[in-house]
């Protein structure tokens, strides 16, 4: 049938509404920060920081994260933040520093968004073509490119999502579902190429991004089954529909032992540091079909979305939600096999299959650090988004398509309709941007929504305490320690906040607690190693650094913390030796370059601090030498150095504090609540400025 110009227009016309719409949607996202795992696997992962790296990670799987307990082999995922990162380096749109990763001009979040959100856009097109591809094996119909348009917009807009997408280590979810929508649509829209095996190559990348992959093998059993061998799955064993399913099998057999070989070898690359779950398998095991029941709940109304819940294993198999979820997932797979008997239902029957499926990653035999987790629901859901958006397309329009036709009021309440669910999820998508802005607001929303969650309390601790808001965040560290009491992080944390309150002897039993622990041991010895330093016990503090170098080799604030002390106490050979080796981590690195030449020269600390400030003049680095002069009692020259970090980072409320400080021991108070005053109007909640300002305050009282 010829297709009219006006219905092509028409056609462009809503695609082109409903991408502005989604750019629109996602438009406050993109400069997001980095949360939780982009820690270690971006932030602090020194690997990704060199892109001639990239053939390493594919031999070495240390190289996933700065954590030995979470290196997993996934090299494509770590290539993917290598190319983010050289491209941010490289600033083709001039964004311009980060304005908390100053220092480091490869973490600049919007690279990695705008990257990810790129994707998400191609995944959509390629959904689309999947889509419309089903709807004219079943319908046929005039209309199906509008049809398979509203199941990809359902799917995109959808508030669950923004989850993934605001996730930038997530994206491990979103770029493997690329990869198997890619390898589905070159085997359905090639079927004389098959013999090539041309999908595999998108399927094999995708696995080494996130074994999920895996999955499409069973999906394209189920599309197999239902939509070329057209097969009754309500009869699965009459003679003939069996024929058709072992068939089915046969067709899909060479990909199963590929994915088990891609498993077996990504196990054997993968470290033995790694730590999957602390959970038993039979515990996580029980509690996934309850689980299922909520992300099925949260496709409908995703109103409990959080980024780190405080859902607990169930532990007994006579928990009443237990017997709900298994009744649930009988109940759904019951339907999808009774819709596969007619033609025109078959996208339904695929699409709850397709959830079921997507989910057997997560939700099944092998045990994860926690037993549900929100970012987990973007693959698994474009299943439900097709069995939804269908059955909403079959009643509202297809059942009764004369009457569609004819009635102005029914096509008005069908798009109103449509508007609202695609401008509800829209909106709570928008939200959830803003929720995900930075770590204080990420981790407010968790403290509120899981408050049982002892790292999620931690981690709101931790943003309160990095404003210097230290009662808060001493109420909420003691909060999670009730609820952890054997989470090493939080023991460490609670050794800096009791170090930075000057309660040396409880922030050091902290530390040794964390330590006694066992996990994050690296962490535990670095901070503890760093506390030691700073109180100039250099002979402990290099006894623990070692300790934590030896523990983990690419922790490279461990490294550059030891150098100082080297350098400090004129250890001049094993100054050079580290730096050297540390080079290896940190190619062409300016301190370590800088600390081989004082090895040479026997340089002070404070001619380090220069030479580093004025080889690499960063803000941070002008600030970090105002500190020397501060703790040398050299005022001024403190003050000079935050000035010429205001030049670089106008805003830099760092800076302003320091000159408040500096200014209160010289007694040129007034000078002092000057430079505090402008930081908090730079920052309102800026809690150290609020302090150093009461100080003053309460010093001019006393004169």
């Amino acid at each position: 049938m010829k297709v009219l110009p006006s219905d092509k227009f028409r056609f462009y016309v809503i695609c082109i509404l409903l991408l502005t719409g989604l750019i629109l949607t996602y438009s406050n996202h993109f400069k997001n920060s980095f949360h939780f795992d982009d820690a270690h696997t971006i932030v602090n992962n020194v690997w990704i920081k060199n892109i001639n790296n990239i053939p390493k990670f594919f031999t070495d799987g240390t190289t996933t994260s700065s954590l030995p307990s979470n290196q997993s082999y996934r090299p494509g995922l770590t290539t993917l933040n290598t190319v983010d990162y050289w491209l941010a380096t490289k600033d083709p749109l001039n964004i311009g520093a980060d304005t908390f990763y100053t220092a480091d001009a490869g973490l600049k979040p919007f690279y990695f968004h705008l990257s990810i959100f790129f994707c998400f856009i191609l995944q959509a097109i390629l959904m689309f073509l999947l889509f419309k591809k089903l709807l004219d094996l079943t319908l046929n119909h005039k209309w199906n490119k509008y049809f398979a348009l509203f199941i990809v917009a359902l799917y995109c807009y959808h508030t669950a999502l923004a989850e993934t997408i605001n996730y930038i280590i997530s994206r491990s979810d979103s770029f493997s579902t690329l990869m198997l929508m890619l390898a589905l649509i070159i085997y359905i829209y090639y079927p004389q190429k098959r013999k090539y095996h041309f999908y595999l190559l998108p399927y094999i990348f995708g696995f080494f991004v996130k074994e999920s992959t895996l999955m499409f093998g069973p999906i394209l059993f189920v599309y197999i089954v239902l939509f070329e061998k057209q097969t009754d799955l309500s009869r699965i064993f009459n003679k003939e529909n069996w024929k058709k399913v072992w068939g089915s099998f046969i067709s899909i057999f060479h990909i199963l032992i590929i994915g088990g070989g891609l498993f077996f070898f990504s196990s054997f690359m993968t470290p033995k540091t790694v730590v999957l779950a602390v959970i038993s398998r039979w515990d996580y095991l029980i509690t996934q079909p309850f689980v299922i029941v909520q992300y099925f709940k949260s496709f409908i109304l995703p109103t409990e979305l959080s980024a780190d819940t405080d859902w607990q294993p169930l532990s007994t198999i006579f928990d009443i939600r237990i017997l709900m979820g298994i009744m649930f997932i009988i109940g759904m797979i019951w339907l999808a096999l009774r819709l596969s008997r007619n033609v025109i239902s078959r996208p339904i029957s695929f699409g709850i299959l397709w959830f079921f499926i997507a989910l057997i990653p997560t939700s099944s035999f092998v045990p994860l650090s926690e037993v549900l987790n929100d970012h987990r629901i973007y693959f698994p859901y474009i299943g439900l988004a097709l069995a939804f958006a269908y059955i909403f397309i079959y009643f509202l329009i297809l059942k009764d398509e004369k009457k569609f036709i004819s009635s102005v009021a029914r096509k008005i309440i069908t798009g109103i309709l449509i508007i609202g669910i695609l401008g509800g999820f829209a909106y709570g998508t928008h939200q959830r941007n803003k929720v995900w802005n930075n770590e204080e607001l990420l981790w407010y929303d968790v403290a509120q929504k899981s408050p049982n969650n002892g790292r999620g309390l931690m981690n709101y601790a931790l943003s309160q305490m990095q404003k210097g808001n230290y009662p808060t965040a001493k109420t909420y560290f003691e909060k999670a320690l009730k609820l952890r009491p054997d989470y090493s992080l939080i023991h460490i944390n609670l050794g800096v906040l009791h170090s930075a309150l000057n309660d040396t002897a409880l922030a050091e039993q902290y530390f040794k607690n964390a330590i006694a622990i066992g996990t994050y041991i690296d962490q535990g010895y670095y901070y503890y190693g760093n506390f030691l330093y700073n109180r100039k016990r250099f002979d402990d503090a290099r006894e623990i650094l070692r300790k934590c170098i030896a523990t983990n080799p690419a922790y490279t604030d461990a490294r550059l913390t030891l150098m100082a002390l080297y350098n400090e106490t004129e250890d001049w050979g094993n100054l050079k030796k580290l730096a050297e080796e540390t080079l290896q981590y940190l190619p062409n690195d300016a301190k370590c370059l800088t600390y081989i030449n004082a090895a040479k020269d026997k340089k002070t600390k404070f001619d380090i601090a220069l030479e580093i400030a004025k080889k690499n003049p960063t803000a941070e680095n002008y600030l970090n030498l105002s500190l020397y002069y501060y703790n040398a009692g050299m005022y001024i020259e403190c003050i000079n150095a935050c000035k010429e970090a205001i030049k670089i980072k106008p805003d830099y409320t760092a800076a302003y504090n320091n000159i408040c400080t500096a200014y209160n021991q010289l007694k040129m108070y007034d000078k002092a609540i000057e430079a505090c005053n402008k930081a908090l109007k730079i920052d309102p909640n800026y809690e150290l400025a609020k302090n150093n300002i009461k100080l003053v305050q309460s010093q001019t009282q006393n004169k």
